[in-house]
């Protein structure tokens, strides 16, 4: 394992000991840098068992400093090689461990006069070990003044840990004889260890489903949809702010709830207590919802999350509570949680799993517009979406009206006309077509003549 000072290399060394503890193996960790003492403080902070694994500490002790040991002949290198090596040999052959874990491997250059010399020691040691049967993890501290590339073609399997913008990221790069997962999994440190959070990969997790329309239970509104929304798509529903995003989504979820299924609310803008509110303006018994557990909504607070943290919590909710509907609100939200991450990969494959396991998937987009120029996205991700459907602000004789269309829909047909939406006491109401109104997508339409039909 190499990275930096902070990165998580010794806490995942505990974990690889005390994994091997527990399964009744002889395990010992050898350490050049901090103290048996502090290592210990330090993982039963964390609530690691260590009282079975065996310590070598070859860390400095305070004499050395105090009696200010001079080597006048021979260079220090030399003196201290050959005491620490004999310790290595006699605790490994008194412990005959199974595992061992080295803290860290960096060290040992400074007991060998040159490169060359390093690299054999280092070759003859590890054999040493494997002759033992042990399996081996050691750490290095690479950097431009130290470059640990030697240590690189030496090893096996080669971990990187990443501390960078506030996110902990893991990758591997070699592990010989077998493969591996490929590209950067976000980490997280927390007071019970290391836990990964490996990236999904959509077609590795499939559910069988019954391909069929579920509907928004407003009449208009599914005929907007040729019926509705198919299970296993994904839909993007874009619009300003104000033009009734969310609600739209929970409609559906209301619907849904009328069935006896469960959806799943990923709110990074608004707070739970606020949406429940504004649900109940408009006669949906969302706290019904809630109680009844058809819905979940989890206010997520993009800077505490990483992408792979987020995607492993719906993961969780889609496997274990086998939500049917899983809505973000919103995908600028989601993008700040990816802290500067490239946001197409990391949705595509959440949207594409989740697909895959049959979830009717709503992706929120807010435009910055309000008027204007017509756009379904601004962030370049439409063509991950099966359906697209817009929402649009108008004014009309002075009023600001909403209007709602479908840009796409990729499994049936669709009506290509736009209908006036309003949020009402009652609940969301579709109109019929707007067919007498032109430059609807304008934001500023105007009537239609009598001389303009045909």
């Amino acid at each position: 394992m190499r990275g930096g000072p902070g990165t998580g290399k010794t806490m995942l060394g505990m974990h690889f000991l005390t994994a091997g503890a527990e399964a009744g193996e002889k395990v010992l960790f050898i350490t050049l840098g901090e103290t048996e003492s502090q290592l210990r403080e330090n993982a039963e902070a964390a609530g690691f068992d260590v009282s079975g694994i065996d310590f070598l500490d070859l860390s400095p002790t305070s004499e050395f400093f105090s009696e200010m040991e001079s080597y006048d002949i021979f260079s220090p290198a030399e003196v201290e090689r050959d005491p620490t090596t004999q310790k290595i040999i006699e605790t490994v052959k008194e412990v005959n461990p199974a595992r061992v874990f080295i803290d860290s491997m960096t060290q040992f250059k400074y007991l060998t006069t040159d490169n060359f010399q390093f690299r054999k020691q280092v070759l003859s040691f590890m054999r040493f070990l494997g002759e033992k049967n042990a399996t081996v993890i050691f750490t290095s501290e690479g950097s431009a003044e130290a470059p640990d590339d030697d240590l690189q073609f030496l090893a096996d399997g080669i971990v990187h840990l990443e501390f960078t913008g506030g996110s902990r990221i893991v990758r591997v790069s070699k592990f010989r004889g077998a493969d591996f997962a490929g590209g950067e999994h976000n980490m997280r440190i927390s007071g019970k260890g290391v836990t990964v959070y490996p990236n999904l990969v959509p077609e590795a997790n499939v559910r069988k489903f019954e391909f069929e329309s579920i509907s928004s239970g407003v009449p208009e509104l599914d005929e907007l949809l040729n019926g509705g929304l198919e299970r296993g798509t994904i839909t993007i529903v874009t619009g300003p702010s104000g033009s009734g995003k969310t609600t739209l989504g929970i409609q559906f979820m209301k619907e849904a709830a009328g069935r006896g299924e469960k959806s799943v609310v990923y709110s990074f803008e608004e707070n739970k207590e606020t949406l429940v509110g504004r649900c109940e303006a408009i006669s949906i018994p969302i706290r019904q919802m809630l109680e009844k557990q058809s819905l979940s909504v989890f206010n997520i607070e993009p800077l505490k999350y990483s992408p792979g943290e987020f995607a492993c919590m719906v993961r969780r909710d889609v496997e274990e509570k086998d939500a049917s509907i899983v809505m973000i609100d919103s995908i600028d939200g989601y993008s700040v949680a990816l802290g500067g991450a490239e946001l197409t990969s990391h949705i595509h494959a959440l949207t594409k799993y989740l697909a895959n396991m049959g979830v009717t998937v709503l992706l929120v987009n807010e435009v910055e517009y309000i008027t204007g120029q017509f756009r379904a996205t601004e962030v370049g991700i439409s063509y991950i979406a099966d359906n697209v459907v817009f929402l649009r602000l108008l004014e009309i004789k002075g009023e600001i009206r909403k209007a709602i269309g479908v840009l796409k829909k990729r499994l049936s047909g669709f009506e290509n006309t736009l209908r006036e939406l309003e949020i009402t006491r009652y609940g969301i109401k579709v109109g019929k077509p707007m067919t007498n109104l032109r430059g609807i997508l304008s934001g500023t339409p105007t009537f239609r003549d009598d001389s303009d039909k045909e």
